[in-house]
């Protein structure tokens, strides 16, 4: 049977949506829209507006960019009347959901720079909230994900604006529907990646990919309406909106029923890594506003976790948290207008204990109070839960966790019986268990690697190494001969495991005493020039601060507890372990220029901090760590952890999960390389927190089962295209469609690959020329494509107009013009042979080819090596050399481009000034203003579109890349 066509696909759609409660209106281009939109505006608002009146309306919509207009739909407008009245109106009403006018309308056309029809659209009180796109089934998701992504910076910013207003896409190929927020924001240039699109799901978490299903659920009315309204965060940091997932929303829906209806806790079980903190964030926002809930506190039990929290609350909504620097601080707020208040468990345990400070909470004893704790695994085991009961008579807790406490990992009692979190929190409200969010594509999988021969000594897990017998496991554990040796490992291994330092790494080790043995050794090995990693460390110090961690199953007293060592320095003295890290701080002072010291709390808490935001821009390439940072800390660029510490439950789930939040297709899993035998332990952890049979599903394959997969996939290339040279023959856009989708597999396996220590072409059906061979194919048909669409394709549609390249696969090394120049002055070297020469030539012409940001200045730079380098003696002139050139061909290009077009030279500058400045496209009608003559209508378009394109490849030629 043949696909079905995407207009039946539409079709069908859109009478759905009709029977759900979505009229149908007629929408061709912006001016119908501007029309429905007034109408849909008065009757919502039960109001007429003059058509003055609605022009201010319609210029108040039309400012900002897509998060501004975010803000604006959900804010009232006041606007003066005609009468010299004054009047306020509504854009979308947030409280009665229900309540707003729904509209669908389909192939709404709108010129920007091209012409665009979008498929399906749903308009709320007449403003497109919702884009749907369509791809006839078979056809990859992704597909329709860059067709919106072409539509953003093609037209949606057109006229005045108003498909900025989107808030949810959805794409479908009718088998498979997901949705994503309009998260892009070209200022910052933050767009959201394939990775962030999502699945709608039942409370089960099981997936609903059919469309018709999908839109029967997700697409009604008055649940697309809650989404948009309750479910959708403004992210005020990065001016991104953040969707819910659909966990995140049973499981705040469930919280908020909870509250609302009885007084019995609950908790969230959400696997680490799967967006808590965003979860929490809305639970507390909703549940604050229920009149009967005096105060929402949300609750951490470390000083690192309170100021991260606080910032990420925060950036979802600026000012809706304060900080609780110290007890009395957290009294005030408790006593104040404060709704929503984050806080230590400690500083809250004072509270309530302390009698100075029991006595100015005493009127909430008998108030209802809502106690919100994050990662209650560790958090709830001691005496503060009973405290907090015993002040707080109408106190409900509601608690979060990825890694709950059962009988087999707990830690404690309570009344004589194991503490569970069920036997604290009642029942589990929510699941979504590691399965689940790796099979949603929400966190990555692990590839864990053992490094070291070891050999079960007892079954209490610990082991010992086989080179070495008949010594002690802690004397041969901690070694100067083993550290070296891990030491060694690591700097051989750091750049294959980071992808060339695309990512960074953390190492965790056993004691305070081995952090220093490692931490030395790291620091001898760079001075003597064996590696150049930029190494950081912090860990707590001072005498009654607990190393008793050989279990690797955390107890609350053993953790590096960062709260109780900033307010309590004045107590430590002159202790061994806080000399050691003063002394590790001032190197960190010396690479960064930065002033910290432990002598005073602020300044230590601001080194932490620091450190964290340094660790999250790759500043720091390896954290050196005991405890510290192994839970509670998110970064998407950390993709390796180093252990060498024994590990279990859920400290080794927690440790694990700092590597495997999803970036782009870059980061393909999280690598963990163990240096103890932690693989029991491990099993364990998997099993405990979702079922024996999940450790395929949660651990990656062995490297011989991805070389088999790799070896499979190029045997479906090699039927495509046998040689390299087929490629270039292909004429019909599904040949080329066919070797793209091909190879592209190819580079997927390989990018895991590349990641295993022992990888190496050697072991794969194809060397690595050959490889590059069809990389250099498959960027020319990039090249062409690219080409194609914007300047030759005049709109026809096309298989290829789509198609997603992945060029981040290619695209790993630090390449650059001033990295080319480098080899260039090699070159110069009197003392080698013409044939080292010629070798080193080609190499540089094989980077030029294979790097997809160099081609377009490929046969520039050629041209150089061919008539100026020759002249040059000195390897230092090559850089002077090659700028005078570049400017000689860069003028030569700029003049050829005007008398080509005849565009005035002054405003063509200026054009090409704005474009890097905004970095968005110039429009049409823009560009025609550098015209010397006006062109005839019907050519305008055609003219338009080429100066775009040369335009944008002058840029692409001689700016973007060159001074990096």
């Amino acid at each position: 049977m043949a696909s079905q066509p995407e207009y039946i696909l539409e079709q069908r759609l859109i009478d759905q949506l009709q029977q759900l409660g979505h009229k149908k209106v007629m929408i061709s281009n912006e001016a119908d829209l501007i029309r429905n939109l007034k109408t849909q505006l008065e009757i919502h608002n039960k109001k007429a507006f003059s058509d003055q009146e609605f022009e201010k309306i319609l210029n108040h919509l039309s400012k900002g960019n897509v998060f501004e207009k975010a803000k604006i739909l959900r804010d009232k407008f006041h606007f003066v009347k005609d009468d010299g009245t004054s009047e306020w109106i509504e854009f979308i009403s947030q409280d009665h959901w229900c309540q707003n006018q729904f509209q669908v309308t389909h192939q709404v056309a709108q010129e920007g720079n091209f012409k665009n029809r979008y498929d399906v659209t749903i308009l709320i009180n007449g403003l497109p909230l919702v884009q749907i796109e369509l791809k006839r089934r078979g056809l990859e998701m992704k597909e329709a994900f860059n067709q919106i992504d072409r539509y953003r910076h093609q037209s949606f910013n057109s006229g005045y604006g108003l498909y900025n207003y989107v808030q949810i896409f959805v794409i479908s190929n009718g088998e498979n529907t997901k949705y994503y927020a309009n998260s892009i924001n070209t200022r910052q240039k933050v767009s959201e990646s394939f990775e962030q699109t999502f699945y709608w799901s039942d409370e089960d978490n099981k997936n609903i990919t059919k469309l018709d299903k999908f839109a029967s659920i997700f697409l009604d009315p008055c649940h697309v309406a809650k989404i948009i309204t309750k479910y959708i965060v403004l992210n005020q940091a990065h001016k991104i909106l953040m969707v819910f997932r659909p966990y995140q929303y049973y499981a705040v829906e469930k919280i908020v029923d909870r509250v609302r209806n009885t007084n019995k806790n609950g908790f969230i079980w959400h696997t680490t890594g799967s967006g808590k903190t965003l979860t929490s964030f809305k639970a507390s926002q909703i549940l604050k506003e229920i009149p009967k809930v005096e105060k929402v506190v949300f609750v951490v039990d470390r000083k690192d976790l309170d100021y991260q929290t606080q910032i990420e609350f925060n950036a979802y909504e600026q000012g809706s948290v304060d900080t609780t620097n110290d007890t009395k601080n957290l009294v005030q707020k408790l006593s104040g207008s404060n709704k929503l208040i984050v806080t230590t468990l400690q500083k809250l345990n004072t509270a309530i204990t302390k009698e100075k400070h029991g006595k100015k909470i005493e009127h909430l004893k008998d108030k209802k109070m809502v106690f919100i704790f994050d990662e209650c695994h560790r958090s709830q085991f001691g005496e503060t839960h009973q405290n907090i009961k015993k002040h707080f008579k109408k106190a409900q807790m509601i608690g979060f966790t990825g890694t709950p406490i059962s009988e087999v990992n707990s830690v404690g009692l309570i009344d004589g019986k194991p503490a569970t979190t069920n036997r604290l929190f009642e029942e589990p409200l929510h699941k979504y268990v590691i399965t689940d969010a790796i099979g949603d594509g929400n966190v990555l999988k692990f590839s864990i690697e053992y490094v070291g021969r070891y050999k079960e000594k007892e079954k209490s897990n610990t082991y010992i190494d086989t080179d070495v017998e008949g010594i002690d496991t802690q004397e041969l554990l901690n070694s100067s001969q083993r550290i070296e040796k891990i030491t060694d490992y690591i700097i051989s291994q750091y750049d294959r495991k980071t992808n060339n330092r695309t990512f960074n790494a953390m190492f965790c080790v056993s004691s305070i005493e081995v952090l220093k043995q490692y931490y030395d050794l790291f620091q001898k090995k760079k001075e003597e020039g064996k590696h150049n990693l930029k190494i950081a460390t912090i860990f707590s110090y001072g005498s009654n601060i607990s190393e008793k961690n050989a279990s690797g199953n955390f107890k609350l007293e053993d953790e590096d507890d960062l709260a109780m060592v900033a307010e309590s320095i004045p107590n430590y003295g002159n202790s061994h372990d806080r000399n050691i890290l003063e002394k590790y701080i001032g190197d960190y002072n010396e690479m960064f220029g930065m002033t910290y010291t432990t002598k005073d709390s602020k300044s230590f808490y601001d080194y932490y901090n620091n450190i964290s935001k340094r660790v999250k821009n790759r500043d720091i390439d390896l954290l050196l760590v005991v405890n510290m940072f192994l839970t509670g800390f998110d970064s998407k660029t950390l993709n390796t952890l180093f252990v060498d510490k024994n590990l279990k439950y859920h400290g080794l789930i927690q440790a694990f999960s700092r590597t495997n939040r999803i970036l782009d297709n870059t980061k393909s899993q999280g690598n963990i390389i163990c240096f103890r035998n932690l693989k029991f332990a491990t099993d364990d952890a998997v099993t405990l927190f979702s079922n024996k049979e999940a450790i395929k599903e949660i651990i990656i394959l062995p490297i011989e089962d991805y070389i088999e997969l790799f070896n499979n996939a190029l045997e479906k290339l090699k039927i495509i295209a046998p040689e390299t040279e087929n490629v270039s023959n292909y004429k019909t856009d599904q040949e080329k469609f066919e070797f793209i989708t091909a190879f592209r597999e190819v580079m997927r396996v390989l990018n895991v690959l590349k990641s295993f220590a022992d990888f190496d072409f050697e072991k794969l059906k194809m060397n690595e020329d050959e490889f590059n061979g069809y990389k250099s194919k498959y960027l020319d048909l990039w090249t062409e494509i690219r080409g194609g669409i914007i300047g030759n394709r005049e709109g026809k549609e096309s298989i290829l107009d789509d198609v997603d390249f992945e060029l981040e696969l290619i695209h790993r090394d630090e390449i650059n013009v001033s990295y080319i120049l480098s080899l260039l002055a090699n070159l110069t070297d009197s003392n080698l042979t013409d044939k080292k020469r010629e070798n080193k030539k080609k190499e540089i012409r094989d980077i030029l080819s294979g790097d997809a940001k160099l081609r377009s200045k490929k046969e520039l730079i050629e041209k150089f090596i061919d008539e100026n380098l020759p002249h040059i003696a000195d390897g230092d002139d090559v850089n002077e050399e090659f700028e005078k050139f570049w400017n000689r061909e860069k003028v030569t290009a700029f003049d050829k481009i005007v008398d080509e077009e005849s565009l005035n030279k002054d405003r063509l500058k200026d054009a090409i000034d704005d474009f890097l400045f905004s970095s968005k496209t110039p429009k049409i009608s823009d560009t025609l203003k550098l015209l010397e003559t006006k062109p005839k209508l019907t050519e305008r378009n055609n003219i338009g579109r080429r100066i775009i394109q040369k335009v944008q490849d002058f840029v692409d030629v001689f700016i973007d890349g060159v001074s990096a």
